[in-house]
């Protein structure tokens, strides 16, 4: 699950940082600020996948570390 949602979240950031260059290429504002948008929500959104595994991997270890001390 996590995982899906740092690949989505890596995908929708590298989209919005080609959608900027376009619309700086461009001269589109529209474009280059979607590109922008795009980007630093795809960057949250990996960002919080990361944190999701970060925290289901502490969660299994101390439930192992709970297991041993039974």
């Amino acid at each position: 699950m996590a995982e899906g949602k740092r690949i989505r979240g890596k995908a929708q950031e590298t989209m919005g940082k080609a959608k900027e260059k376009a619309g700086r290429a461009t001269g589109n504002d529209d474009l280059r600020l979607k590109g922008t948008g795009d980007r630093v929500e795809g960057k949250t959104r990996r960002a919080a996948g990361e944190v999701e595994d970060t925290v289901k991997g502490t969660a299994e270890e101390l439930k192992g570390k709970a297991r041993k001390h039974k």
